[in-house]
């Protein structure tokens, strides 16, 4: 049977992320360029990975809550003019004293639009689409991945980050303009009280669940951070060669994606989650296999691939799911956890790189993955024999 047509506002959103993900991954894509032009340490090229995390992370909640009445038509609009001005100020920064501040400045739009995008669907379909919607307004971040992020990387690659940083204005200003003509007036989110977020992180269930997020995101991170001048120190790649690998990866993520999207509702968010974080694992184990070969490599990283974006679109369904009128606060703490798991993995890995063991950051990222694995099922099997005994 076919399932009803999504609003085309969730259309919009959709894009929204797509051009938020292309620009959170961007630095990511072109890091080798940025450290080359700029004159610093990979490392230290990798300190705009993890500021802008903390920024994200912290500003996830603080400003679900400096925003909570604000109508989502403007704030969703407005958050990507914001984001196209400050990566056009970014594409003009003459050293890297200056890019580090304008790239903090530029994520207040991710630690804004996701969270707030997701909160606004209740809002915009009826509540067996739900699950659906969510994961569907997520896809933008797997087709980020697939065209977002070859792009930017094929660009610094030929042209410079600078003219990266520069699409992603132009494109953060033409979805800005989609947003505002396709988004309803009126769309509110009720504002959580005090009380509410004290129900919120007061539930265990709820926290716990947000702390597989920070996991998976902690393992991840410490190596897909690194991803550009990994390939390059292990297979020589250039610009062209991370294109198409970046290509690749995102293709089967933006395959998982729409998979989970599609099967969500009927398996469940968590058992969705424990797949997509199994899958990730898959390939954090048989990461050295991938060195003697792009071949090699592009076949290790596809498990990843098929479980990256999809694991956080069924986290935040999985969410929202355990309690719909605590949305606002649970999906702005997963963005939290998300950018903050970010921060550490990038943090951490910048740090082993300096000691000159890039060699191990999977080894890392496998332990913490194994990690959010555990306590994963922990916190789904707690649930069911909370609801079994309700």
């Amino acid at each position: 049977m076919n399932q009803p047509a999504l609003p085309r506002a969730l259309w919009a959103l959709m894009v929204g992320n797509f051009v938020i993900g292309t620009g959170v991954m961007a630095v990511p894509g072109t890091l080798n360029d940025i450290a080359q032009s700029l004159n610093v340490s990979i490392p230290q090229a990798g300190q705009l990975i993890t500021a802008a995390a903390i920024l994200m992370g912290v500003g996830a909640p603080l400003f679900a809550t400096l925003v909570a009445g604000w109508d989502r038509r403007r704030l969703l609009a407005w958050s990507l003019v914001w984001y196209g001005l400050l990566h056009a100020a970014c594409a003009l920064a003459p050293n890297y004293g200056l890019l580090l501040p304008l790239r903090v400045l530029a994520v207040i739009s991710p630690a804004v639009f996701t969270p707030q995008a997701a909160a606004s669907v209740g809002l915009l379909v009826p509540d067996h689409q739900r699950g659906r919607a969510i994961t569907f307004v997520f896809l933008g971040w797997s087709v980020a991945s697939v065209m977002g992020m070859p792009l930017a990387a094929w660009i610094g690659g030929e042209a410079g980050w600078r003219w990266a940083f520069g699409l992603v204005a132009v494109m953060s200003l033409a979805s800005g303009a989609w947003v505002w003509r396709e988004m309803p007036d009126g769309i509110r989110p009720a504002a959580l009280s005090r009380d509410g977020w004290s129900r919120t992180l007061g539930s265990a269930t709820l926290m716990m669940t947000v702390g597989v997020t920070l996991l998976f995101a902690f393992g991840q991170f410490t190596l897909f951070s690194y991803f550009a001048p990994y390939f390059t120190q292990t297979l020589g790649l250039g610009g062209a060669g991370l294109s198409l690998l970046f290509l690749w990866f995102g293709a089967f993520g933006l395959l998982g994606n729409m998979a989970v999207t599609r099967q969500i509702d009927r398996m469940g968010a968590p058992r969705a989650v424990l797949i997509t974080m199994t899958l990730i694992a898959l390939s954090l184990l048989l990461w050295p296999l991938g060195r003697s070969s792009w071949w090699l490599q592009a076949l290790v990283i596809v498990p990843w691939a098929l479980g990256c974006f999809a694991a956080n679109s069924a986290q935040q369904a999985r969410l929202v799911q355990l309690s719909p009128v605590l949305a606002p606060a649970t999906v702005a703490l997963n963005t939290s956890a998300m950018y903050g798991g970010q921060a550490l993995g990038a943090a951490l890995g910048g740090l082993m790189i300096a000691q000159g063991r890039m060699l191990q950051l999977h080894w890392v990222g496998l332990v913490v993955m194994a990690s959010a694995i555990g306590l994963s099922v922990w916190v789904a099997a707690r649930q069911k024999r909370s609801a079994a005994l309700a």
